[in-house]
C-alpha cells in the first residue's frame, strides 16, 4: 500500500504540470485551431528566468512574478511576429511554424543563460510529508494545487468576464465574432499571452523539484500535446484531467515494469487516442457542413 501511494502521490504531481502544459495547449487551440508545439519552451521560460533573477538578488516572489510577466510577453510577441503574419495558412503550415518557433526560443535560451541544470530554493521547504506511509515534497502540493487554481481561475474567467466570453466566441467562429463588433486580433494576442503565462508558471513550480535547462521543453511540449489529446483538444477538463492520468500511468508505469519505458507512455496514449477515440475522453464529435 505505501508503494502504491508512493506511485500515486509522484504521478499526480507530474500530472498536474503535464496538466498546465495542456491547458497551455488549449487556450490557444480554442482560439486560433493552431496546436502550439512551442507551449513546452513557455515553461523552461517561466524556470530558467526565475533562477537567474534569484541568482541577480531578486526576492523569490519579484522573480516568479517577472518570469511569468516576461513570459507572457515573448507568447504575445510570437503570435504577433509568426501566427498573425501567416494567418490563412494552412494549419499545417502554422503548426511547422510553432516547431520552428520552439527550436529557435530554445537556441537563444541556450545563449542567454547556459547549459547547466538550475533550481531554487521550494516555496516552503524540503521536510517530506508523510501520507499513508508514502512522502511527498511541500513543493508536490504547491504544483498539485497549483493546476486545481489555474483550472478553477480559467472556468471563472471563461465563463464568468465578458474577455473570457469573447475568447470563446472567436474559438466558435472568428468571422462571425468581428462581425458583432469582437475584436479578434486582441483576443489572439490574449490568448498566446494567456497560455505562456500558465507554462511559465508551470516552470516555476516545478523547478525546485526536477531542476530546469534549456532542453527541458521538447519533453513538457509532448507529454502535454500528449495530456491535451487524452482529454480532447480544446476542452479545460480534459486538459486537467488528461494531465492527471497521464502523470500517473507514466508513475505506475515506472513503478511496477519500468522506468525506461516512462517516456514512451506519452507516444503509446497519442497512438492510442488517435486510433481507438481521436475526440479524447471529453472532446466533442465535430461537424462538417456542406
Amino acid at each position: 500500500m505505501p508503494e502504491l501511494m508512493q506511485f500515486l502521490l509522484s504521478g499526480a504531481t507530474v500530472g498536474a504540470v503535464y496538466a498546465l502544459v495542456a491547458l497551455g495547449f488549449t487556450i490557444v487551440y480554442n482560439a486560433s485551431n493552431v496546436v502550439n508545439f512551442a507551449q513546452g519552451e513557455f515553461v523552461m521560460l517561466g524556470g530558467m528566468i526565475t533562477v537567474f533573477a534569484f541568482q541577480a538578488g531578486l526576492p523569490l516572489p519579484l522573480a516568479v512574478l517577472i518570469a511569468i510577466l516576461a513570459a507572457a510577453v515573448i507568447g504575445v510577441g510570437f503570435n504577433k511576429l509568426t501566427i498573425e503574419v501567416a494567418r490563412g495558412a494552412p494549419v499545417v503550415s502554422l503548426i511547422i511554424i510553432t516547431v520552428g518557433a520552439s527550436i529557435f526560443i530554445q537556441g537563444v535560451a541556450q545563449v542567454v543563460f547556459d547549459k547547466q541544470l538550475h533550481r531554487f530554493p521550494s516555496f516552503s521547504g524540503d521536510d517530506p510529508i508523510r501520507i499513508l506511509g508514502a512522502t511527498i515534497l511541500p513543493q508536490s502540493l504547491w504544483v498539485i494545487v497549483g493546476a486545481i487554481v489555474v483550472f478553477i481561475g480559467l472556468w471563472a474567467f471563461f465563463t464568468r468576464t465578458l474577455v473570457g466570453r469573447a475568447v470563446l466566441a472567436t474559438s466558435n467562429n472568428r468571422i462571425a465574432a468581428q462581425l458583432v463588433g469582437i475584436n479578434t486580433t486582441f483576443i489572439m494576442a490574449f490568448s498566446f499571452g494567456l497560455s505562456a503565462a500558465i507554462g511559465a508558471l508551470a516552470g516555476v513550480l516545478i523547478t525546485p523539484i526536477t531542476l530546469t535547462s534549456y532542453q527541458v521543453g521538447i519533453s513538457l511540449a509532448l507529454k502535454g500535446f500528449a495530456a491535451a489529446m487524452l482529454g480532447g483538444m480544446g476542452n479545460p477538463m480534459g486538459a486537467l484531467v488528461g494531465g492527471i492520468l497521464l502523470g500517473l500511468l507514466e508513475s505506475l508505469t515506472a513503478g511496477y515494469i519500468s522506468s525506461q519505458y516512462k517516456d514512451a507512455v506519452a507516444f503509446i496514449v497519442i497512438l492510442t487516442v488517435l486510433f481507438a477515440f481521436p475526440q479524447g475522453l471529453f472532446g466533442r464529435s465535430s461537424m462538417e457542413r456542406v
